[in-house]
């Protein structure tokens, strides 16, 4: 029975750096044997299904063919349907959003990053908010993204390691990922 999945692309097609298409990315996507491919916005949003064969490390199946098929390197983050389901249900931010698009959710791919972040979580960001979940952490940067010192303190703190959407797009995804 296939299991429904979400690959989430950093940096792509953000200013001139890593441009794909989208047409490009469901191509290489159904390639790798990925089935009911579909992409959301133009930013490396991708829904698809996996056969019980071919769950094995699919985000690095993913990087590798990027990078050989289309000339682009990225980090790319994937979580299950119900990995999604459980860090939007777990947003402890909601009471404070007043703009879903300046509230940021970071998908965490290891226990480490917990760790590397734990000193934001103890500090004051007011008016920001900064909040860890299980898998996600969660920035509320209530005079937006650029001018926010906790969005530019959690850059620092991971780096690449790691890719963010702004609260919208999260739900779109549950919805594209809940259509079928």
């Amino acid at each position: 029975m296939p299991s429904r999945h979400i690959a989430l692309l950093r940096g792509i097609n953000v200013g001139r750096a890593k441009r794909i298409a989208m047409a490009d990315l469901r191509a290489l996507m159904e390639g790798l044997g990925f089935l009911n491919v579909r992409t959301l916005l133009n930013s490396g949003n991708v829904v698809f299904d996996v056969s019980d064969a071919g769950g094995k490390d699919i985000a690095g199946r993913i990087e590798k063919a990027m990078t050989g098929s289309l000339g682009v390197s990225a980090r790319v983050m994937v979580i299950t349907a119900a990995e999604l389901d459980a860090i939007i249900a777990a947003n402890p931010l909601l009471d404070v959003v007043t703009d879903p698009a300046r509230l940021l959710v970071a998908v965490l791919s290891a226990e480490a990053d917990r760790g590397r972040l734990a000193p934001l979580a103890r500090k004051e960001w007011e008016p920001d908010r900064f909040a860890m979940g299980e898998g996600a952490a969660y920035l509320w940067c209530c005079q937006g993204i650029l001018d926010s010192d906790l969005a530019k303190s959690f850059g620092r703190v991971l780096g690449d390691g790691v890719t963010s959407r702004n609260w919208s797009t999260m739900l779109k995804l549950q919805a594209l990922v809940r259509k079928g």
